[in-house]
């Protein structure tokens, strides 16, 4: 689960970690307001107003603007929300400016980049920071990957003197701003394990004139698995409108669903199976519209809530259902299917591929259900039709 910027903020106020002083607005009035706060509180006129999206490179899109003065702030607010920004991690369509937070200006020696993520090869938390602050991290690793430092903790264990010494080394930090970085990688290492995150991003991570280390900007994403042990305010800081209604939808019904960009929908129990099935689509030449685990004990319900999930993108022209009974018997996922299609008086092709516990009585309702139901052998048989179907059906 993603939060927005002022929400991570929040958050690292709460473990000590240095953030600049900012107010979170839902208008561009309460941001002009908030300006003339922090000036009058800070006697700085240089503010930042910075919109609120889920998504990196807001400032390469004219989300940022540094500004000076209580009516610079104002305009720039007023530009600003309502705005649909796209950026390199929205897609085309782009993200409509809802919420803008208003930050004091800080004076800036240098930018850095830190980030801990989890590396699930080692099993650890891996601690990675850079001189190459507020750049894209990806260019970065492929342009220059020898300016980005990792070391790596046990989660149980937390990190240790010896991790933070190496990263200041190589990042080349002087004295007291080592004594400052320790003193914010330390609580953020804390909140990283006991926030149960997935990533905790800082970039930039600034060094001030006065050798302070500041998270200029914050990005926290939460382990979703983890949301029983945090239910008390996960709610609360979740943003819908960030998120795919799709996506939404299907969490709610219990289906594990991600948005693609293809044309074939997918229905398959297990994440193994549908990974497979995907790339077996993508073998024989089509596009996966949609990642979908109904699980491994879904109703009759679930797979029509299903159907009418995948049938919300405009640009499927064809379903796959792949199913492969263990707990979940073939002939239920079958009636779920067959009901499903008369329900929704579906237009587009449908090839399903049963095998495992029922599936010859799975195979007579699907046969006997005088539908246009294309029946496979096989999951590369099936795949290779439903790619032909979706050509053809344009």
């Amino acid at each position: 689960m993603n939060i927005h910027e002022y929400q991570a903020k929040e958050l690292y106020r709460k473990y000590g970690i240095p953030v600049p002083k900012g107010i979170a607005c839902m208008s561009a009035e309460e941001a002009a307001e908030a300006a003339k706060k922090l000036i009058a509180e800070t006697g700085n006129e240089v503010v930042v107003v910075k919109a609120q999206i889920h998504a990196g490179g807001r400032g390469k899109a004219g989300g940022v603007k540094v500004v000076k003065g209580a009516e610079a702030a104002a305009a720039a607010a007023k530009e600003i929300f309502g705005k649909t920004l796209v950026t390199h991690q929205t897609g085309p369509e782009g993200k409509v400016v809802q919420r803008l937070l208003v930050e004091q200006g800080l004076q800036i020696e240098k930018e850095l980049y830190l980030a801990l993520v989890v590396d699930r090869e080692t099993k650890k938390v891996a601690v990675m920071a850079s001189t190459e602050g507020g750049m894209d991290i990806e260019e970065v690793a492929a342009k220059t990957p020898e300016k980005i430092h990792t070391v790596y903790f046990f989660p149980d264990a937390g990190i240790q003197d010896h991790h933070i010494r190496t990263l200041s080394f190589k990042l080349g930090l002087a004295p007291n701003v080592r004594k400052n970085f320790a003193k914010l990688l330390k609580p953020l290492a804390k909140l990283f394990v006991q926030e149960d995150c997935s990533i905790a991003e800082i970039n930039p991570l600034i060094i001030t004139k006065d050798e302070q280390v500041i998270a200029l900007d914050a990005k926290v994403n939460f382990d979703s698995n983890a949301e029983f042990r945090h239910a008390e305010y996960w709610d609360s800081v979740r943003d819908l409108s960030e998120e795919a209604p799709t996506e939404t939808e299907a969490k709610e019904a219990g289906l594990s669903f991600i948005q693609l960009d293809g044309n074939i929908g997918c229905l398959v129990n297990g994440a193994g199976l549908a990974m497979a099935t995907m790339d077996t689509i993508k073998y024989f030449g089509g596009e996966p519209a949609n990642f979908l685990d109904v699980g491994g004990g879904a109703s009759q319900e679930a797979v029509t809530k299903a159907f009418k999930i995948i049938l919300q993108s405009e640009s499927v022209k064809g379903i796959f259902v792949n199913i492969f009974g263990g707990i979940m018997k073939c002939d239920v996922i079958a009636n779920g299917v067959v009901a499903a299609t008369k329900e929704l008086g579906l237009k587009v092709p449908l090839v399903v591929r049963l095998e495992g516990t029922n599936v010859e009585k799975g195979k007579e309702i699907l046969n006997n259900s005088g539908l246009s139901i294309v029946a496979a052998d096989t999951m590369a048989d099936g795949a290779k039709k439903i790619v032909e179907l979706a050509n053809q059906a344009g």
